[in-house]
């Protein structure tokens, strides 16, 4: 069952990963099957998540935007709760070819996009590949054609490769002051102290469930050595989707010179908000922007 929005714009619904649990649902598609939350009713508005994160990282933005929109935050292939057959190439390009079965599904035609590092990058893909299916898009810091993968990225991609990523996110469950420090996560947001113990057993635990779940994650990190963005900057250059850019500026991982090269490269940009705290992850610690800037980008679109 969905949870209902609120009734009063001063209350807020408590999101929390015990109603995510109870609340998960999932759509077949030829992947498998794709988990996700949903709250709220109206327009849809679509919540891609980070790597290696899932759609609990949109709880607090989705509590405050259902009295606004229909949330639904999927969980991608090889991440979070979703069950994606052995054989599937997990990638950005089959992950936005993913979401339009999913949509296909759930009858959906069209979505308010909300994306952050790796599931901005399936953003634009899935903004190129399935024209019209988007109506608007937000962007935070994420991967563009000239920063994918971002330089940091590419000792994760080594151990992808070389199968041992996944035993890291391991050690990272068991040990959760590492998991907040900055060897693990806690490098990614502004507070480390954001990263509660109950988001790190959300985030990890099903990455390492089970050895194919293993595996998948090793796959998906592995496949992100590639630049799926380059061939698609032209159809992004006649874009008139309506985009807007929040971007963290303490970020180490995206430059916010690369928000200004989206800015630059849609047509219908609607320009750039920095926030000189932020770091990759923080549009999980920071609901309540994210909020401000949707409703400012949908209410101008």
């Amino acid at each position: 069952m969905a949870f209902p929005p609120p009734t009063d714009g001063k209350q807020i619904p408590n999101i929390d990963a015990a109603w995510y649990q109870r609340s998960r649902r999932f759509a077949a598609v030829t992947t498998g099957r794709v988990a996700y939350a949903e709250c709220g009713r109206g327009q849809v508005a679509l919540f891609l998540h980070a790597f290696p994160l899932n759609g609990f990282q949109w709880r607090g933005a989705i509590a405050r935007l259902a009295r606004h929109r229909h949330c639904i935050a999927p969980d991608f292939m090889g991440l979070g709760y979703s069950e994606t057959a052995e054989a599937y190439e997990i990638t950005p390009v089959t992950h936005a070819d993913m979401l339009v079965e999913f949509l296909d599904a759930l009858k959906i035609k069209d979505v308010d996009i909300i994306a952050n590092d790796t599931g901005g990058e399936v953003a634009q893909l899935f903004l190129a590949r399935h024209p019209g299916r988007t109506r608007t898009l937000l962007l935070t810091n994420c991967d563009v054609s000239t920063n994918s993968p971002p330089p940091s990225f590419k000792p994760v991609v080594a151990a992808a490769q070389k199968g041992v990523l996944a035993d890291s996110f391991q050690r990272l469950l068991a040990d959760k002051t590492l998991a907040r420090s900055t060897k693990g996560l806690g490098a990614f947001y502004t507070d480390p102290s954001s990263l509660t113990d109950e988001a790190i057993e959300y985030y990890f635990s099903p990455l390492v469930s089970s050895p194919l779940r293993k595996a998948q994650l090793n796959r998906f990190a592995a496949a992100l050595a590639e630049n799926p963005l380059v061939v698609i900057e032209s159809e992004l250059k006649r874009s008139q989707v309506p985009v807007r850019m929040v971007w963290g500026e303490a970020d180490t991982t995206f430059d916010v010179t690369w928000a200004d090269w989206l800015d630059k490269t849609f047509p219908n940009s609607r320009g750039v908000r920095r926030i000189p705290e932020a770091k990759l992850f923080f549009p999980e610690e920071m609901p309540e922007l994210i909020t401000e800037e949707a409703l400012r980008l949908w209410n101008r679109a």
